[in-house]
């Protein structure tokens, strides 16, 4: 019989190392502290995280709406780059940006970190990105849970995701039912790819193209890795200052699918979105992505936000305060479009002409 035989087995042998998660806990505490509402009860370690909902007491009927989702292949980026202290601004603006399309306030997160081996400055690293994306968003991250799989990731693997969850008023619910002929069709600027795409990304810079993230690129100002992992914005608060200052009908987050494709959700079955191509120029990431592997533009379009991160629908009278409002607030914003009816046309969105340059 061998000596760890007859030791016998062990958690720490099996690959996982409580008292590294513990450590992991002690340093995301500072982040996570610095996104408390005034809601948020306990503090960070309980078996779940609690929200006072007696602020709901001031609506007439609240509804609650919750998002989930990840940040997909651009982990692996971030993994590559030994830099992860951004991604979880990415996770963050991935909920959120789904919960306010409705025209709800984001309240709280939860996040779930999965990591092969716990390295506990790693992980705060992740978390320090959600804490600050969550204080951009103006919610709290009330908990999560850090998970080691080892044998099912390797060492420096993870993936990252997160819940959220928000209210708004029944009455103050957008969407399609709101959306009415002659709307103009808003856009907010992407801050560059966000975090849809990357696996055809990936393949198309370090596969096809050779290319490693060090690689200075001159469209960009800076290498390649550094534009690729450029954070996803956060729209949250400019939307519901939106909704303050003016009348919307409906918001659209563009991601997985493309701005047609994601439009397409808000638009009602009889009505027509009419895009503009030569309202905007896609940043250079786009071009470069595109030559790099020879992308056609159907196949961008279809995967990646070309430029566009947020649409806002609204009415032709809200036009001037909605561009207005975004300008005070830094959101590069213009009118790309309109709503006409649908007529016999098949599809519930067209992108017309080609893109500034």
């Amino acid at each position: 019989m061998t000596n760890s035989q007859a030791a016998g087995a062990s958690y720490a042998a099996a690959g996982v190392d409580i008292e590294a998660g513990d450590r992991a806990v002690a340093l995301m505490k500072e982040w996570v502290k610095k996104t408390q509402r005034p809601e948020s009860i306990g503090s960070l370690g309980g078996f779940a995280g609690l929200f006072d909902a007696s602020r709901l007491k001031d609506y007439t009927r609240p509804l609650l709406a919750s998002a989930t989702d990840g940040v997909g292949t651009k982990v692996a980026l971030a993994q590559r780059m030994d830099i992860h202290d951004t991604i979880g601004h990415d996770l963050v603006a991935m909920v959120v940006d789904d919960l306010v399309v409705c025209g709800a306030e984001p309240l709280f997160m939860t996040d779930y970190i999965c990591v092969g081996k716990v390295v506990p400055e790693r992980v705060a690293q992740i978390v320090k990105g959600i804490a600050e994306g969550c204080v951009l968003a103006g919610c709290s991250l009330v908990g999560g849970e850090t998970a080691e799989h080892p044998g099912l990731l390797g060492p420096d693997e993870y993936d990252v995701a997160g819940a959220g969850t928000g209210v708004v008023e029944a009455d103050a619910v957008l969407g399609a039912d709101r959306i009415r002929t002659g709307d103009a069709v808003i856009a907010m600027a992407s801050s560059g790819l966000h975090s849809n795409g990357y696996s055809l990304v990936r393949h198309v810079v370090f596969d096809r193209a050779g290319w490693s993230p060090d690689r200075q690129v001159p469209e960009f100002g800076r290498t390649l890795g550094e534009e690729l992992l450029e954070p996803t914005k956060i729209y949250s608060l400019d939307c519901l200052e939106l909704t303050r200052t003016t009348e919307v009908h409906a918001f659209s987050h563009i991601t997985g699918g493309g701005l047609a494709g994601n439009l397409a959700r808000v638009v009602p079955d009889e009505l027509h979105a009419t895009v503009d191509r030569a309202t905007w120029t896609p940043g250079p990431v786009f071009d470069v992505v595109a030559a790099a592997g020879d992308v056609p533009r159907a196949e961008m379009e279809k995967t990646l936000n070309m430029g566009v991160g947020m649409i806002a629908v609204v009415p032709q009278q809200s036009v001037s305060v909605t561009l207005a409002t975004l300008a005070d607030r830094g959101v590069d914003a213009w009118v790309a479009g309109s709503i006409s009816d649908r007529g016999d046309r098949t599809e519930a969105v067209t992108l017309t002409g080609d893109y500034a340059r």
